[in-house]
C-alpha cells in the first residue's frame, strides 16, 4: 500500500472526515459555480446549509454529461460549472469528442495532485512496487487518461511508455526490456494474445507477471479474465476511472474482488437505480449505476456525477487490509439493450460465451434488429470461433441455452469463423446496430 494509513482507516471514520469535505466542497461550488447555483437553486438547494451533510446528498439533483456541454459557447468552452480563476489553472485535458465536440477538463496544481495520489493508489493496489518495470499503452496526449502516467512515477516503477497502436514495438520491448508488468485495455490484451501467437513470441513464458487492464468493461469477468490469464501467463486485475472525475479511480488488489476506491477522501460513491434515479444502499451484493461526488476539487467540481457505469459492490472484508466499498463493472447502462423487460449489457454476453472456450475466441458481436433500447427477442449475437475451429448446430445451440439460463434472454447465435470479427488495439465495440 502507498498509504496504509488512509487506505485501512475505518470505513466509518473514513464517511466523517469525507462529510467534512463535502460540505467545505458544497460551500465553493454554490459561491462560484454559476450553473450549480441555478441548478440546485431550480431544487431549493440555495445555501450550502440547506443542503446538508453526506447523508442527504441524494437530495441534490443529478448531474449529467449532457448538462455540462449544453453550458458550453465559444467564449465559454470549459463550461458554466468552471469554478476556477485561469490563473489557478495549469494544465487543460479533453476526451475523445466522438459524439461531438470535445469536452474540456480543466485542473489546478492540487486536482492534478490529487488525480496522480488517487490513480498511483488503483494502481499500486495490483501489486505495482517501486523497482520495478512498467510498459503502458495509454496514450499521454490530450487524453484524460494520460494523466494517470504520472501515478506510476509517483509509486516509482521503472516506466516504459508506448502508447496505442505500436504492437511490434510492444511486443519487442516486451522480449528485449523485459517489464514486470504491461498496462492496457482488456481489448487489447486479448489482441495481443493472438498476435504474440502469430508472431511465435512466448507470451506466456515473457518477463510480465501482472496484467492491469482499464478502459473498458472486460478485466473483471471470470472466464474473460481467465483468458487473458491463460494467454499472458500472468495475474490480470482492473482498474477504472472517469474522465470527468478523475483518470483511475479504482483499482482491484491481488485478491481479484473487486476494485478498491484508490480516491478516498477525495471522491464521494453512490448507487442509484439507472432507470428511476432513486437512491440504493451500497452494501454487499447490490448492483446499480455508479454516481459520483468531487470531495476536494476546485477547477471544475461535479456533484452526484452520473457515470452510466453498472456496477456490483462488494463491502465483505478484503484479505488485503484495505477499507471500504468494492466495485466491479458489469457495463455502461447506455449500451444496455432491454429484451422483454430484461436488462442485457453487452459485456455479459461476453462473459457468457467466453465460458465456451477453447471452442471460441471471445469475441462477440451483439446485432439489435430495432433501433432504441427496447428489442424484440430473439436477440442476434455473432460468436467468433477459436483459431481452427468448426461450429456446429450443437454448440450455437449450447451458447443459446447457456445465454437463456444465466441471462434470461432469448438470443440467436450465429457462430462466425475466427478473424471474422473485428480486433482493437484500443477499446472494442460489442454492438453494432
Amino acid at each position: 500500500m502507498l498509504a496504509p494509513e488512509v487506505e485501512t482507516l475505518p470505513w466509518d471514520e473514513q464517511l466523517v472526515l469525507d462529510d467534512a469535505s463535502y460540505r467545505e466542497q458544497l460551500a465553493y461550488v454554490l459561491e462560484r459555480s454559476t450553473f450549480y447555483r441555478a441548478k440546485l437553486g431550480a431544487a431549493g438547494l440555495d445555501a450550502p446549509e440547506a443542503a446538508g451533510g453526506l447523508a442527504e446528498i441524494a437530495q441534490l439533483p443529478l448531474t449529467e454529461k449532457r448538462e455540462l456541454r449544453a453550458t458550453c459557447t465559444p467564449d465559454d468552452p470549459i463550461g458554466a460549472h468552471l469554478c476556477a480563476s485561469p490563473s489557478e489553472i495549469v494544465r487543460i485535458h479533453s476526451t475523445s469528442g466522438t459524439t461531438g465536440a470535445p469536452s474540456y477538463i480543466p485542473l489546478t496544481g492540487g486536482d492534478l495532485d490529487n488525480w496522480v495520489t488517487s490513480s498511483a493508489r488503483s494502481y499500486a493496489a495490483s501489486g505495482l512496487a517501486a523497482g520495478q518495470r512498467l510498459v503502458s499503452t495509454y496514450d499521454a496526449g490530450p487524453f484524460v487518461a494520460g494523466a494517470a502516467l504520472a501515478a506510476f512515477d509517483r509509486i516509482g516503477v521503472c516506466h516504459i511508455p508506448l502508447g496505442t497502436g505500436n504492437t511490434e514495438r510492444l511486443l519487442v520491448a516486451i522480449e528485449l526490456l523485459r517489464p514486470d508488468a504491461a498496462v492496457l485495455t482488456p481489448s487489447y490484451a486479448a489482441y495481443l494474445v493472438e498476435r504474440a501467437v502469430e508472431r511465435k513470441v512466448d507470451l506466456r513464458g515473457s518477463s510480465v507477471g501482472r496484467v492491469l487492464v482499464a478502459g473498458e468493461p472486460g478485466g473483471g469477468e471470470p472466464a474473460f479474465r481467465s483468458m487473458l490469464e491463460e494467454g499472458w501467463g500472468a495475474r490480470v486485475t482492473e482498474a477504472m476511472g472517469i474522465g470527468d472525475i478523475g483518470p483511475s479511480l479504482w483499482g482491484e488488489c491481488e485478491e481479484q474482488d473487486g476494485m478498491h476506491l484508490g480516491a478516498r477522501g477525495v471522491v464521494h460513491a453512490e448507487l442509484i437505480d439507472p432507470g428511476t434515479g432513486a437512491p440504493l444502499s451500497m452494501e454487499d451484493g447490490a448492483s446499480g449505476e455508479l454516481v459520483l461526488t468531487h470531495l476536494r476539487h476546485r477547477a471544475a467540481p461535479l456533484l452526484r456525477f452520473r457515470t452510466h457505469d453498472h456496477v456490483e459492490v462488494r463491502t465483505r472484508p478484503c484479505g488485503c487490509g484495505r477499507t471500504g466499498p468494492r466495485v466491479r463493472c458489469i457495463g455502461r447502462t447506455d449500451d444496455m439493450l432491454i429484451v422483454r423487460g430484461v436488462n442485457v449489457f453487452p459485456s455479459a454476453v461476453r462473459e457468457v460465451v467466453s465460458g465456451f472456450a477453447p471452442d471460441v475466441s471471445g469475441h462477440i458481436l451483439v446485432k439489435p434488429g430495432a433501433p432504441g433500447v427496447k428489442q424484440d427477442p430473439p436477440l442476434p449475437v455473432a460468436v467468433e470461433l477459436a483459431r481452427g475451429r468448426a461450429g456446429d448446430d450443437s454448440l450455437a445451440e449450447a451458447i443459446r441455452e447457456r445465454l437463456r439460463s444465466v441471462l434470461v434472454v432469448s438470443t440467436r447465435v450465429e457462430l462466425v469463423p475466427w478473424g471474422s470479427l473485428r480486433r482493437s488495439e484500443y477499446k472494442s465495440k460489442l454492438v453494432e446496430r
